[in-house]
């Protein structure tokens, strides 16, 4: 793959990157702090004006139909703004597949996804589940439809999504289904978040499920290609937090006298950013070549495992050299970069840690699974 942006990609990134730099900064994100608001309701509608909430939806529900490499560069600028907007849960996990395997009565809800008008998320996580694509929560046959039993939790926006993607696995394998969580049954509650984050513990009893995305027959699939892409999309969003944590160490430790010497001049800090910036630049690589591999069509879950893996080995390396680098002022509540290191936290668990991501890209490796550079061209 060509690692390099097309003159496209870098428009749709510096647009990306103007509209959440002026909206989503130190001050605007102490003052959000302090108000009960699930998310920037204003600069949702903003990125709405400006089309980039229609950045991966088709041309024909009014998006502009780009893939998973361009809305990886607009979370990559999310997670350096920590902009608190729903677009990973509502674009990658909601609108992407919806698009791809929703019938023309599921995907009635697109426009009004790119209009800023419909918040979407998937239920993906559980309590003592690694793998999200074999879920836990049942599916059992009821009459014409389904009734699902069980809890998904840290479902980012719950409370306040439109419509939730539910996997469930039932007698005849996995099935996802397209959830309005008014349906009875359905008892939602709040969870607090690292990163203040909202996101919600679902309750299912005996709750109807007569929507399914696709077919039962192709549950399976839909829900590790769903999952594939989320933790695809958490892996670029990872970068932007890294890269800009490390952006800001730098210019501290450069302004920071000590010893009456900056200290950044001191070898051991000097050597501490630089392997930051390895980790930084390994996880940019991986998450680049997920987005890439996912929009060729090949299927390398190893690949998007090693991307999710980067993002919490390397994650968890960076956000801590950059607390640690800040001393005293790095605990402090009222100094920004506490938020980049609770982030990055949130962003290195979520799908998966980096040992729940290592064991699958060894046992991929020990079934013979998976290939050096696999889909490369020459």
């Amino acid at each position: 793959m060509d690692f390099a942006l097309t003159e496209d990609q870098a428009s749709l990134r510096d647009l990306a990157a103007q509209i959440l730099s002026d909206n989503s900064n130190d001050d605007s994100l102490r003052a959000f702090a302090k108000d009960d608001r699930p998310y920037d309701a204003a600069l949702w509608q903003t990125l709405a004006e400006a089309g980039l909430l229609g950045v991966a939806v088709p041309e024909a529900h009014g998006g502009l139909g780009q893939g998973m490499i361009e809305l990886g560069l607009l979370l990559e600028e999310q997670g350096r703004t920590l902009a608190p907007v729903p677009l990973h849960a509502t674009l990658v996990t909601g609108a992407l597949p919806i698009a791809q395997f929703g019938s023309a009565a599921q995907q009635a809800i697109l426009p009004r996804v790119v209009a800023g008008e419909a918040i979407l998320t998937a239920a993906l996580e559980e309590v003592g589940n690694h793998d999200p694509a074999r879920p836990m929560l049942r599916a059992t046959r009821s009459g014409n439809g389904w009734t699902l039993d069980g809890v998904k939790t840290a479902v980012p926006y719950g409370a306040e999504a439109e419509r939730i993607l539910v996997p469930a696995t039932s007698e005849e394998g996995v099935i996802v289904f397209l959830i309005d969580p008014a349906t009875p049954g359905i008892e939602i509650g709040a969870q607090r978040t690292t990163s203040s984050e909202p996101q919600a513990q679902i309750t299912f009893r005996a709750a109807q499920a007569d929507d399914v995305l696709g077919s039962a027959a192709q549950g399976a699939d839909i829900a590790r290609w769903i999952v594939d892409h989320a933790r695809a999309g958490l892996a670029a969003i990872q970068v932007g937090i890294c890269a800009e944590a490390l952006r800001r160490t730098a210019a501290y430790s450069s302004e920071r006298i000590q010893f009456d010497r900056p200290l950044g001049g001191m070898q051991a800090v000097q050597h501490r950013v630089a392997d930051g910036f390895i980790d930084v630049e390994a996880m940019r690589s991986t998450a680049l070549r997920a987005a890439w591999l996912l929009d060729e069509g090949i299927a390398a879950p190893a690949e998007i495992e090693t991307a999710k893996y980067w993002a919490a080995i390397g994650g968890h390396r960076v956000s801590h050299s950059a607390q640690h680098l800040h001393g005293g002022i790095g605990a402090d509540m009222d100094y920004p970069i506490h938020r980049y290191f609770l982030a990055a936290k949130q962003v290195e668990l979520a799908l998966g840690g980096a040992q729940p991501m290592l064991a699958a890209i060894g046992r991929a490796i020990a079934a013979g699974d998976t290939q050096p550079l696999a889909g490369a061209r020459a």
